[in-house]
């Protein structure tokens, strides 16, 4: 049984250390503005605070959100982008099921099979089976990893076939903008499996959008956020 979440020696209250972390990885806010939020509500706190308990809440939290149950009748959508961190170019990898549900991302510096062939080795440990099918752009690195990794699952490699997880990088980079760029492939690794999981949690499912169905999902994300980070309503 994970431990819940303790904020021993922290002078704020959970509740407002909560919030601030929702925050900043929930929307495309920077530090500052997120300082100018919590002050409209009375509450002063440095952005240099705010940026510290993101980076010792913000993991603990993605730990303890629930992850959506593997399903061998997935389809895993496939992408890279690049992303320029102090003056070079780097590759986010990411995977993307048929609801938009972000599997897994992993910064490479590397645009190749090997890189391919990583991504889909920490999808198979993290998701436990292979999918029904992978779709993927025209990159061959993708073809040749599948064939060693994954030999008897379909592969449709098709530009206009892979929208859903060319979109899927559209929020990051909204955060990017806002942030100003990333400031290490460490940093930037650490920084997307939260927003990720936060993501994941809060954004209904491509099934679920009518305006009943989105409101009765948010609020079940947000009464799952409050118990992940051991907060009372």
């Amino acid at each position: 049984m994970i431990k819940p979440v303790s904020y021993k020696r922290h002078r704020f209250p959970p509740q407002i250390i909560a919030h601030a972390v929702w925050l900043y990885f929930r929307f495309p806010l920077s530090l500052r503005l997120v300082e100018e939020m919590l002050l409209e509500r009375s509450i002063a706190v440095s952005y240099e605070t705010v940026r510290r308990w993101a980076l010792k809440f913000g993991p603990d939290y993605a730990r303890r959100i629930k992850r959506k149950a593997p399903n061998r009748n997935d389809i895993w959508h496939l992408d890279e982008v690049v992303v320029t961190i102090a003056g070079q170019r780097h590759w986010l990898w990411r995977a993307v099921d048929q609801d938009g549900y972000v599997l897994d991302e992993i910064v490479q510096a590397r645009r190749n099979t090997k890189a391919a062939k990583r991504l889909l080795k920490r999808l198979l440990k993290k998701q436990g089976c292979p999918p029904r099918r992978i779709i993927t752009d025209k990159l061959g690195s993708y073809a040749a990893a599948r064939r060693q990794v994954m030999p008897a699952t379909e592969h449709r490699s098709h530009k206009g076939l892979n929208n859903r997880a060319e979109n899927s990088h559209l929020p990051l980079r909204r955060r990017e903008r806002a942030m100003q760029g990333f400031r290490s492939p460490g940093g930037l690794q650490r920084f997307v499996a939260v927003f990720s999981a936060v993501r994941n949690l809060f954004v209904p499912p491509r099934s679920s959008r009518s305006a009943l169905a989105t409101y009765l999902y948010r609020l079940n994300a947000m009464a799952e956020w409050r118990a992940v980070a051991n907060v009372a309503a």
